[in-house]
């Protein structure tokens, strides 16, 4: 027989109904709790004690006794070797107060009450979004559901602000859309038109998908050319600038050289018409669409193991002209001290040439490395003398 515990489990499932029902202004109540549990005459032989004493705790914690909650509904059914007994027929939860009180909901229900009318009287076209997610508007207090309904009018009002999130001009706290980004997001999805929301971004770039301003990623680089560094900036020849701002660079460059080690950029020898950039590892992607580096002879320098033959491969994916500056055997058996690198997972085939390939190979099986700063700088002048000649 069904116990009070598992009457209270069952309206816990009401709960999301409950809640549409108000959206809705449609009754729920009274509802009848279900699968409450059959007595045969043969059971109820065999386990009258058990029977009797859950009939009880039923009985003890009925409506009738306790002023709410659920009520135990039985009729007399006739038994033949024990005569006329009650039995439960049904059980009812006859009101929301009812309900409320058995589930000790109430307070989370008057906050959505609260909740629902503030934002139905803000935003009335949000009334379908709420229907569809009517839990979420007991996650926030009233006065945060204020501030989030003041950021969705701007948007509104506003689509495609490009301005940074701390500039735009909304009554609330600095930090607040981006500590309540997600939440936002998902109605700015429901209340912009689709030319207001760039598709190809979530939630988590919350300013690149509402058409924000947002701090870039920034590139490394060194000027090489100290013509090109008096005439384009001053003589400064050290920068570090946003991907946007690079992409916008139009200097008199024939060769670009791009390196692992941030020294390397410090030290690298001064050559004519050439820069060097600080490529980070495999963040080197950040510099796939800088159409400019098309035009220009590039070389790659990373570390002697299987992470700078990868990064060399995916660098020669966004451009094919790019060559490898001192990534070849002949180097490795000079300089190699027999450092440990770290196992690849890498499977799949590289874009490397044959002699590129076969380092790589032997790298990977032995799981060797030689560091890029290992390589005297007398040893890179002598084959960029080479190279360059």
């Amino acid at each position: 027989m069904i116990t009070p515990y598992e009457i209270e489990q069952q309206c816990q499932k009401w709960w999301r109904n409950i809640l549409i029902s108000h959206i809705e202004t449609t009754d729920f109540f009274p509802k009848e709790i279900s699968r409450i549990g059959k007595i045969t005459p043969r059971n109820l032989m065999k386990k009258l004690p058990e029977y009797q004493k859950s009939l009880t705790l039923l009985r003890d914690n009925d409506k009738t006794i306790r002023k709410w909650g659920y009520s135990l509904i039985e009729t007399e059914q006739y038994f033949e070797k024990i005569g006329i007994q009650k039995v439960p027929e049904k059980i009812v939860i006859e009101t929301l107060d009812d309900y409320l009180k058995l589930t000790k909901k109430k307070t989370e229900y008057q906050r959505f009450l609260k909740n629902y009318n503030l934002i139905i009287n803000e935003i009335p076209s949000l009334k379908a979004w709420v229907l569809l997610h009517p839990q979420k508007l007991i996650e926030y207090d009233n006065d945060i559901w204020t501030d989030i309904l003041k950021v969705c009018k701007y948007f509104i009002a506003n689509p495609k602000p490009n301005l940074y999130i701390r500039e735009l001009p909304i009554n609330v706290h600095t930090k607040f859309i981006t500590r309540h980004r997600g939440i936002i997001s998902e109605l700015l999805n429901h209340l912009l038109p689709p030319e207001s929301i760039n598709q190809k971004f979530t939630a988590n770039d919350f300013e690149k998908r509402f058409y924000l301003k947002y701090p870039e990623l920034t590139v490394r680089f060194r000027i090489l050319d100290k013509q090109i560094a008096q005439t384009y900036f001053s003589g400064i020849d050290d920068l570090c600038v946003s991907i946007s701002q690079f992409e916008e660079l139009e200097l008199p460059l024939r060769r670009v050289f791009v390196v692992e080690n941030k020294m390397n950029i410090f030290t690298f020898p001064i050559i004519r018409d050439s820069i060097v950039i600080f490529g980070s590892g495999y963040s080197i992607e950040n510099l796939k669409n800088i159409k400019w580096l098309n035009n220009v002879d590039l070389f790659y320098w990373g570390d002697l193991d299987t992470d700078g033959f990868q990064i060399l491969s995916q660098f020669r994916s966004y451009f094919p002209q790019t060559k490898s500056l001192l990534m070849d055997k002949e180097t490795f058996n000079i300089f190699f001290e027999n450092d440990k690198g770290k196992p690849s997972k890498v499977t799949g085939k590289l874009n490397l040439t044959n002699d590129e390939k076969q380092l790589y190979e032997l790298l990977k099986m032995k799981n060797w490395r030689l560091e890029q700063e290992k390589i005297p700088l007398t040893y890179l002048k002598n084959r960029l003398n080479y190279i360059l000649s």
